[in-house]
């Protein structure tokens, strides 16, 4: 018979390696290779960042000329233009082509100038001249930065001949300037400058490196011979000399921190060995429980896997999670949550003791179990059966007597996995989905479940990121008065635009957004919104009631009821105009807390209306403390309603129960006419669902309400309404 103890008691402690202590001898003789010594390591970075500074320094003042070179082109050109412009006015003035072609011929005169032309105002050629570009080796390079050519144009006009109050233009003078021959200085100036400020900052580096070395690293390669001495089993006999010249300054201190680091070691060796046995048993056994460890569990299936491979055998692992254990903790208390883990514990430890069975503790409700053997898959449901009616049993706590549930996930050797993490994953992934199905009952390992688990991940995961992308978007479906036959308000519901999935029901995100926390964001976008479009619709003449579903753990906030105000003040609409509509579920998991929040909104003037009525386990007790205004009929009674005595019966009842406790009803779900009629007769105040409208877009629904309204005051003017 294999239980934890045994499993725990066959092992042994881990050996101390005494070769550490060889190595790090070893290592401290050897003598450094020159590439590894901190003197020629500070050399290559001292002089690479001196390089790499003297290299840029030199290349601002390098393209600091280039900016002078180009502005000295310009002004020389201009001025130029500018001493030639009047000779140039003359020629055109007078159409002497023997004075433009002077003037040309004056500014080839300089060495860059690549051509020189002199036009009238079409364009007409007066005088011009050109020579061929400078052949240059270096033109690629200098064409980038300075352009090949450059080119100045001047207007040819005189001051003392006016049209229309301005100058007439007789003509152009345009020259072209070879930027080659002043690029070519530059080139030259610009090699010899980068020469010498690499070979400045090299000189410099090489000073700085001396300077370090014998400051700093040949100070610390005496300290590291010394330390080569010291004697790892007894570093506190060999302590370090304080170095000469450095009695004031960090080596000093270096050396005293040493030293008394070598005093303190061997205790601190000591300590250490101390910590890891305590860690060890840490790793190996939950300090709640004392239960082994997922560690300690893992290793305890590895060999049981071994015994089943040998015998043929079956094995089964259970994976045990307590239902709903985070309300119990809110609720109740962590100190409760604790007493009710340690029971559990105590109660598998009692069964390990005579069941072929090994019990652990995988963190936060989590259990999990390793039966060995098992003769088939009956015999490892029927203990699962006999573990969850362990978790059902009542629990002690404070004289107080607790019922708890659980949920169980089963993975088979050898059908389901023969490796033992992968064993284990298997049955946390089938608990994990169970619970998301129903509580209180065992379920399964099967192939798809990995794909489930992945695919439910996945969902969660775009959850996150959804409200962030702008992936939600609110429908609203109308509200009708049975009593007045018009629209007296709507229900906003959120719908999501997966990017991949396309529309994902509400049924898929809501809980898992509840589950993971999201919802607490996602509650607060609806609302806003919700608000929002309530104050347009008021604006344009159609003050309705918005009802909003509020989850039970946007409910738990501690501040819900200021945030629900402020987003009220903040769109300025009336509290009345508001109804949060609230699960049974929702109140019951912590009825005085929920009694109080919704009492403060009530009092506001915010309707409470309680959701999906009869589908809970409320009593008449708790639902008369509640500051309720409507119940609303779930639509799986009204779904049904003329064809199954149940249903008729149950929507009745709740009806009759709205009337005696003066409360509204809403039927939700209605789809026929018939149904419409027979809760009309039953006195039902308010009904929603397809035989109305569906859930609408805003425009969509301001555009129904118009022409709802409209219909029926044209039904109501031909007398049957009248």
């Amino acid at each position: 018979m294999l239980n934890w103890k045994d499993f725990g008691h066959q092992r042994t402690d881990i050996a101390r390696n005494n070769d550490d202590h060889k190595n790090h001898a070893t290592i401290m003789t050897e003598e450094f290779a020159v590439q590894r010594r901190l003197g020629y390591r500070i050399l290559r970075w001292v002089l690479s960042a001196a390089i790499i500074a003297g290299s840029l320094l030199s290349v601002v003042q390098i393209v600091s000329d280039a900016r002078h070179v180009s502005h000295e082109l310009d002004h020389h050109a201009r001025q130029t233009v500018e001493l030639v412009r009047e000779a140039a006015t003359q020629a055109i003035f007078s159409l002497d082509e023997a004075l433009g072609r002077q003037v040309i011929v004056g500014l080839f005169g300089q060495q860059e100038l690549h051509e020189a032309v002199i036009t009238h105002p079409d364009g007409e050629l007066l005088a011009g001249h050109q020579r061929e570009l400078t052949d240059s080796p270096y033109r690629g390079l200098t064409d980038w930065m300075f352009a090949s050519t450059r080119t100045y144009t001047t207007d040819l006009h005189r001051n003392d001949v006016l049209s229309n109050g301005k100058p007439v233009i007789y003509g152009q003078l345009q020259v072209t300037y070879d930027t080659a021959p002043a690029a070519a200085a530059w080139l030259e100036r610009s090699a010899i400058t980068l020469l010498v400020g690499i070979l400045r900052a090299v000189i410099v580096g090489l000073v700085l490196f001396v300077v370090v070395y014998w400051l700093i690293t040949k100070p610390l390669q005496n300290l590291v011979r010394a330390l080569t001495e010291v004697d790892p089993e007894h570093p506190d006999r060999h302590l370090l000399e304080r170095p000469d010249g450095h009695r004031t300054n960090e080596l000093d201190v270096l050396v005293r921190v040493i030293n008394n680091l070598l005093v303190s070691i061997q205790d601190s060796r000591r300590k250490h060995e101390d910590a890891e046995n305590r860690a060890n048993q840490l790793i190996r056994y939950d300090q709640l429980t004392g239960l082994p460890s997922r560690e300690t569990i893992l290793s305890a299936l590895g060999t049981a896997l071994e015994d089943s491979h040998t015998n043929r055998s079956h094995l089964a692992v259970y994976c045990c999670g307590i239902d709903d254990f985070k309300s119990i903790n809110e609720q109740l208390g962590y100190q409760t949550g604790d007493r009710i883990l340690q029971t559990m514990a105590e109660r598998m430890e009692e069964q390990s003791a005579h069941q072929r069975i090994i019990a652990g503790r995988l963190g936060g409700d989590q259990f999990v179990v390793i039966a060995n053997p098992v003769e088939d898959q009956y015999e490892a449901a029927e203990l699962a059966e006999f573990l969850l009616s362990l978790f059902s049993e009542p629990v002690r706590v404070d004289g107080s007597s607790l019922q708890v549930t659980a949920t169980i996930g089963v993975a088979m050797y050898p059908t389901d996995s023969r490796q033992p993490d992968h064993l284990l994953q298997h049955a946390e992934h089938t608990m994990t989905l169970a619970k998301a199905e129903a509580t209180n009952h065992s379920r399964f390992y099967i192939a798809s479940v990995d794909q489930e688990i992945r695919a439910r991940k996945q969902l969660e995961k775009d959850l996150s990121q959804a409200l962030r992308n702008k992936e939600f978007h609110l429908v609203y479906q109308p509200q009708i008065s049975l009593q007045s036959d018009r629209i007296i308000g709507a229900e906003a519901l959120i719908r999501w635009t997966h990017p991949d999935r396309g529309m994902v029901p509400p049924d898929q995100f809501i809980p898992l957004s509840e589950l993971n926390g999201t919802i607490v964001d996602i509650g607060q976008w609806v609302l806003d919104e919700a608000c929002r479009q309530a104050a347009s619709w008021a604006a344009a003449g159609m003050p309705l009631r918005i009802a909003v579903n509020l989850s039970a753990v946007q409910l738990r906030q501690p501040d819900i009821v200021g945030t629900i105000l402020a987003t009220l003040g903040r769109h300025e609409i009336p509290p009345g105009r508001l109804e949060l509509e609230i699960t049974e579920t929702g109140f019951m998991e912590n009825l005085e807390d929920a009694v109080d929040k919704l009492r403060q909104l009530n009092s506001a003037g915010i309707n409470i209306a309680v959701d999906d009525f009869g589908t809970g386990y409320s009593s008449l007790t708790y639902l008369k403390r509640m500051p309720v205004q409507h119940l609303k009929i779930d639509k799986q009674f009204i779904h049904d309603l003329l064809v199954n005595e149940d249903d008729t019966r149950i929507a009745n009842t709740i009806i009759d129960l709205g009337k005696s406790l003066n409360l509204a009803v809403i039927a939700e779900g209605v789809e026929t006419h018939e149904q419409e009629f027979y809760l009309r007769q039953r006195g039902c105040q308010i009904a929603q669902g397809y035989h109305f409208s569906r859930p609408l877009a805003p425009d969509a629904f301001r555009e129904f309400v118009e022409h709802f309204h409209g219909t029926l005051e044209e039904n109501m003017e031909n007398s049957e309404y009248k």
